[in-house]
């Protein structure tokens, strides 16, 4: 089949990320000799400065990696917590909110983007923290290409930065701020990591002594220092209301990113590992469990039966993610007991032919399920489209934004695997800090207000992120790392390409650049938290008899662009030793390189 461009292949390494400068980069850094530990971080180092309304240092990023050293595979978790001062009684008791804001100060959990980087390179790479940084400093300082995206972000923004938020008009409006194509530098960025590194280096350190102190003046130093300065200062976000963060250094100096083990299921003789029930992760494993047991090869992968399918194991699949999932440090894991086999096949049996408009979470182990009020999620998505006039906007008028991300996926020639997610901290999160020259997360705004709940908000307690990287394994070694932005979409999009690969034998590069779906149906993760029942969006390019036959049979459904579905990356080694990568040209930014 035509694709829009080969599946790379090499035997060296291969680099797939959201932008090509950042796959570049990771691709230099295997060239001079580096491992895949190594080129991951200077390319998720140079995805905070090429996408910086998808990521950013103060965000947050999830890892799933195979050591070959270690024969191992390990998820190191940069999803950092509520900070003690962040509770139900002060936002809900105190401010008298009903939800924690999607912008601003308040939701900001303690970032930890920077500390997975440096674990990874600690544990796992060969490189300097300088040289790692070095390529991610060059472009702050002289200048990154700025993709459409980053000027449209930004002009959604302008009239919030230039009445409220006016540390980031100074960084984001100068000189007209960032234009398609051109050129735009971020010099106290630049200055943040060149100050980290003169603090970090001193004579006779050994390359893990500078990472550790690296991470001592992020978490422990100047950096937390600002954080905290900064936040004291209310600002508006979209509540309609000016808040003040309750972060602070203390909070930061006391969390370090952890090192777990992976989340695994099972799906057409292939091991699927993601992170664990304090993200999106496991949803992937039980809706790939419920549609294991449909004739998948026999289905058309562009034919009706197989987008309903997958729907409606999604509804399934995502009703228990919210009655169960939350960091297990707080709440039951009932992971293994929604990918039993007799539950999973007591949910299965729910799939009919009509699409449901239910939301319907199942009861694994007898465990009831604890969850938020459907109703009030669909009147919040009536709501906000109505006053949005047609649809929920990407970014508001308060900041509001749906949420998106960015990816890189790496595999070299000692056959070291990396698959990392790295989000939030965007420029239209919270205002910027000026002595940084970046911003805080939001993720804390996925908590719920009920601290009875799986994913209740609780000082110390890790938000249910919605980002979710892969891995895949086969006969039991390292097969594939993937992955993709999109909020809620990411474990969609993903079991939807692996099943187009294990059910129909396309590779990487054809199940990327198939026309994909995505369903609304749940309670999304973002503010304002809403639901739309049984909503379908599918990809321009199928057939409208498709789309007449889902209607047929209940979906809500809409028709999208033909190129707006799905950011996927991904790379794998074949059991010749052959590497193979792809990534998504919808946008015209991700790109795979090797050799």
């Amino acid at each position: 089949m035509f694709t829009t461009r080969p599946e790379i292949a090499g035997t060296f390494g291969v680099v797939a990320s959201t932008h090509w400068v950042a796959s570049q980069v990771g691709m230099a850094v295997l060239e001079r000799g580096g491992n895949a530990f190594d080129a991951a971080a200077a390319a998720g180092f140079t995805l905070q400065v090429v996408e910086p309304h998808l990521n950013g240092p103060l965000g947050d990023c999830p890892i799933i990696l195979h050591s070959a050293a270690l024969d191992r595979q390990q998820v190191i978790c940069g999803q950092g917590p509520a900070p003690a001062g962040l509770s139900v009684t002060h936002v809900k008791g105190a401010l008298g909110l009903d939800l924690v804001p999607g912008t601003g100060f308040l939701p900001a959990p303690i970032p930890g983007a920077f500390d997975a980087w440096a674990r990874m390179l600690l544990e796992h790479g060969t490189w300097r923290l300088r040289d790692v940084l070095d390529y991610a400093i060059g472009y702050l300082r002289h200048g990154a290409p700025m993709v459409g995206r980053v000027t449209a972000t930004v002009a959604s923004m302008r009239r919030l930065f230039e009445q409220e938020w006016p540390t980031s008009a100074a960084l984001w409006l100068r000189d007209g701020g960032p234009q398609p194509g051109g050129l735009y530098a971020n010099p106290v960025m630049a200055g943040t990591y060149e100050r980290l590194l003169r603090e970090a280096e001193a004579p006779g350190r050994t390359r893990e002594a500078e990472i550790e102190a690296a991470r001592a003046a992020w978490y422990g130093g100047f950096v937390a220092e600002a954080v905290e300065r900064f936040v004291r200062t209310p600002a508006m976000d979209t509540s309609g209301r000016r808040h003040a963060g309750v972060l602070t250094a203390h909070d930061m100096a006391g969390w370090r990113a952890g090192v777990e083990e992976p989340a695994r299921g099972r799906f057409l003789g292939h091991e699927v590992l993601k992170c664990g029930p304090w993200s999106q992760g496991p949803t992937m494993l039980r809706t790939l469990a419920l549609v294991e047991g449909f004739d998948l090869a026999r289905l058309d992968p562009l034919g009706a039966d197989f987008v309903h399918v997958f729907a409606e194991a999604m509804k399934l699949a995502y009703a228990d993610r919210e009655a169960h999932d939350g960091d297990p440090r707080f709440t039951e894991d009932l992971v293994a007991a929604t990918l039993d086999p007799a539950y999973v096949a007591q949910r299965r049996a729910l799939i009919g032919d009509a699409a449901s408009l239910e939301f319907r979470p199942g009861a694994p182990g007898g465990r009831e399920p604890r969850g938020v009020d459907y109703a009030a999620a669909v009147q919040r998505a009536q709501e906000m489209a109505a006053a949005a006039g047609s649809g929920e906007p990407t970014v508001s008028r308060l900041g509001a934004s749906a949420g998106d991300t960015c990816h890189v996926d790496v595999v070299d020639r000692w056959g070291n695997f990396v698959s990392a997610t790295p989000s939030a901290g965007w420029l239209q999160s919270s205002p910027a800090i000026p002595e940084l020259g970046c911003c805080l997360g939001t993720r804390a705004q996925m908590f719920w207000l009920d601290e009875a709940l799986p994913n209740g908000l609780v000082p110390g307690k890790r938000p249910r992120t919605t980002l979710s990287p892969s891995m895949v394994l086969r006969d039991g070694r390292p097969y594939m790392a993937f992955g993709t932005p999109g909020g809620e979409q990411q474990d969609q999009w993903q079991p939807i390409m692996l099943a187009r690969m294990a059910a129909h034998g396309f590779n990487i590069q054809e199940a990327i650049d198939l026309p994909a779906f995505h369903s609304e149906h749940w309670v999304s993760s973002f503010w304002p938290r809403g639901a739309r029942p049984g909503k379908l969006v599918l990809e321009g390019r199928y057939a409208p008899e498709v789309a007449e036959e889902l209607r047929r049979r209940g979906h809500v459904v809409e028709v999208g662009g033909e190129w707006s579905e799905g950011r996927l990356t991904g790379a794998r080694r074949l059991p010749d030793g052959q590497l193979r990568a792809g990534a998504n040209p919808r946008g015209m930014q991700g790109y795979a390189v090797g050799r």
